[in-house]
């Protein structure tokens, strides 16, 4: 059991929903990354999410995509968002996981990439565009290394990949609450609620849902549907918007906390 899988199986014995929060590595700039995270674990956050900025990221809405170009713009890389990572893992033992493209990991090499990354304190990836079809080596090798693979099921996922993702899932799987882009919504449709319930018939694994879970009301529904609830853009808006950079981290804080005591 990996000790993602060790940390999760112990937060549903407690009957504990999970609050995990993205943060796109280098955004606003690469030195208000850790103040950030900082916030974030003050404001009650049981996970976290490191996104590697790409050029590309097509999973991703507006606002995260518009944060990965500005953190590029600012010279973000792999190899930064890795030595943020292993700073972050010296003083908290929350589990992180780096969340990013197959791309930048491919060009920085794989053995490379986990190698640094396992020594860094990593968790996990999700690796939106990788499919599971493909992943069976890297899945392996991850294992290895005390890291697992999260793979990503949306409501159009066919029930054979359900059944594969199942299968090999060693840490969580990552529930896409509505079929497109990341981003904040108000509200999420009606067929959000069933298709949480079949995923939980389907499979023996924790999972968590994100994209759009951006207030205290979807947030709380959707955390009574799984074992918690991912939030990014809802994060990264508060960021954008902040005067400053202490303004910034009261935001998001603040924000995290009322999820937190929602769910």
């Amino acid at each position: 059991m990996t000790p993602l899988r060790t940390f999760l199986e112990e937060k549903r014995r407690r009957q504990e929903k999970i609050l995990s929060v993205y943060l796109t590595a280098g955004f606003p700039d690469a030195e208000a990354t850790l103040p950030l995270l900082e916030a974030i674990v003050e404001g009650g956050a049981d996970m976290i999410e490191l996104g590697i900025p790409f050029s590309d990221p097509q999973a991703d809405g507006p606002t995260i995509q518009a944060a990965s170009q500005k953190a590029l713009a600012a010279g973000m890389t792999t190899s930064g968002a890795l030595k943020i990572l292993a700073e972050f893992r010296r003083k908290h033992d929350i589990p992180i996981l780096m969340m990013g493209y197959a791309n930048p990991f491919y060009q920085m090499g794989w053995e490379q990439l986990l190698n640094e990354a396992a020594a860094a304190g990593n968790a996990g990836f999700i690796i939106p565009d990788m499919p599971p079809e493909e992943s069976a080596t890297l899945d392996k090798a991850m294992a290895a290394q005390g890291m697992s693979l999260i793979n990503l099921v949306s409501p159009n996922t066919p029930e054979n990949r359900i059944e594969m993702i199942n299968e090999r899932t060693s840490g969580f799987i990552y529930a896409v609450s509505v079929t497109g882009i990341t981003g904040a919504r108000s509200s999420l449709p009606e067929q959000t609620a069933h298709f949480l319930k079949n995923l939980r018939q389907k499979t023996d694994h924790p999972f968590l849902v994100g994209f759009g879970v951006s207030n205290v009301e979807t947030a709380r529904a959707l955390s009574q549907l799984s074992d918690g609830v991912i939030i990014g853009s809802a994060v990264i808006n508060r960021i954008a918007t902040a005067e400053n950079l202490e303004s910034a981290c009261l935001s998001v804080r603040e924000f995290l906390q009322e999820i937190k005591a929602a769910i």
